[in-house]
């Protein structure tokens, strides 16, 4: 289909460049004789939104973004420049600090990295806020897929410092591959974005893993990859979770399940990614409250899985097993309350089950989770003890595990296993951040 010469015009490339996409989006409406209201009406919003759209150069709700700029006609390679972060105007300087006067040059902000890594992923946070701000010049480090699969790696392991330091490079890098418009090397981009939301959430940085979110899904959507959308939809999802936009989660999550399902389940690849969502689908709909829905998909996805091998092959996008769907079941009936039938859930499941130290790690922190509920604190610590050993970073990282962690030792401090367990994940933590 030919391209409008509108978006052709010096006009269109510049509100590009200059990352205007509600400018883009005024463009259109304009071309087309529209109105506000016309294109309100088109939304289902008001004129009044359209009109702070379009007049934004924060972008606030990127799904309406996206369906604005589709009605309209703006075509997906200028949205997408529209919305990527500005690129690096002096690659000679980078600045590694909070001050936006303080800069550094590239070998001592090695170095910094180098020294900060000891201090834990909350300093690393300064890094990737910097990359996320202004996309670094690329680094020449080296094949991004074999550096995605170390990434992934580091992910597994639960060394979320590591990941953290790792993760500029992989953005400026990605967005260079990104520039040749191949498919391939915009799924790529949209991998390294939902990996960042991944690990930001874990932390608990929620607005930085939205934004990273939100653009795994603008590369997701342009690449045309089913898998890589669904990627990044399950990350948006989290996030809006913890969010306590459960809600839109589910929505979300339930167009995700369909996209992927429209593309036939026909290799193991898309199974995988399809029992996934309805995992992900069924924990958000039991942190809604909605009891009945959530146990549904919880079934469906122990059916999908069933034709899953036991172990996922090395590099799948989604390494979902029988296993982890058994161990999604014991989030969801926690989240449900229902910590007895929680507990029930996990009750066979064992660490050798699971290849990765976060997965590992993972079935320790939902039993602990459930034995807490359960107001069993010896069994509580002994689960988190079992988590910690796997991987200290989901143990000592994750807030939510931290304040458990923190009320069994106020609360317990005799009991057997919980004056290790602080000293292990507290007292080493704040030794880290020192």
């Amino acid at each position: 289909m030919p391209v409008d010469p509108l978006w052709n015009s010096a006009r269109a490339h510049e509100f590009a460049a200059q990352r205007r996409p509600g400018a883009l989006i005024r463009l259109g409406r304009e071309h087309r004789a529209w109105t506000l209201a016309a294109l309100g009406d088109r939304l289902g919003c008001s004129p009044a939104t359209v009109s702070r759209l379009e007049r934004r150069t924060r972008v606030v709700d990127l799904a309406l973004v996206h369906r604005a700029a589709l009605e309209v006609g703006v075509p997906r390679h200028i949205l997408v420049s529209s919305l990527a972060p500005p690129a690096p105007t002096a690659p000679a300087a980078t600045r590694v600090t909070a001050s936006p006067h303080v800069e550094e040059d590239p070998m001592r902000r090695r170095t910094l990295l180098t020294a900060t890594a000891a201090a834990g992923p909350a300093a690393l946070l300064l890094g990737l806020d910097q990359a996320l701000a202004e996309t670094p010049a690329p680094t020449g480090a080296g094949p991004l897929d074999a550096r995605l699969a170390t990434a992934r790696e580091l992910y597994d392991r639960g060394t979320h410092g590591r990941l953290l330091a790792t993760l500029p490079g992989l953005i400026a890098d990605g967005h260079a591959a990104a520039v040749s418009r191949r498919e391939l090397d915009q799924a790529r981009l949209s991998s390294v974005y939902s990996l960042a939301a991944a690990v930001l959430s874990k932390l608990g940085s929620y607005d930085q893993a939205r934004l990273t979110a939100d653009r795994a899904r603008t590369w997701a959507e342009v690449s045309g990859s089913p898998l890589a959308s669904a990627a990044a939809a399950r990350e948006l999802a989290i996030v809006l979770r913890h969010q306590d936009r459960n809600e839109e989660a589910q929505r979300l999550m339930s167009a995700a399940a369909s996209g992927v399902e429209a593309t036939g389940l026909r290799t193991d690849a898309s199974a995988s990614a399809y029992a996934q969502m309805l995992c992900t689908l069924a924990y958000t709909a039991a942190r809604g409250g909605h009891r009945t829905e959530a146990l549904a998909m919880a079934e469906e996805a122990r059916l999908s899985a069933r034709r899953l091998p036991r172990t996922a092959p090395a590099g799948r996008l989604f390494p979902i097993s029988p296993a982890a769907v058994s161990l999604y079941a014991v989030g969801v009936h926690w989240a449900l309350g229902d910590a007895g039938a929680a507990l029930e859930a996990g009750k066979d499941l064992r660490p050798e089950q699971f290849t990765t130290s976060e997965r590992k790690a993972r079935l320790g922190t939902d039993m602990a989770r459930a034995w807490w509920a359960w107001q069993r604190p010896e069994q509580t610590a002994q689960a988190l003890l079992s988590a910690y050993r796997a991987s200290p970073g989901e143990v000592r990282d994750r807030p939510a595990i931290r304040g458990i962690v923190h009320e069994l030792a106020e609360r317990h401090p005799r009991t057997s296993g919980v004056r290790e367990l602080h000293t292990a994940v507290l007292q080493r933590g704040r030794q880290r951040s020192a």
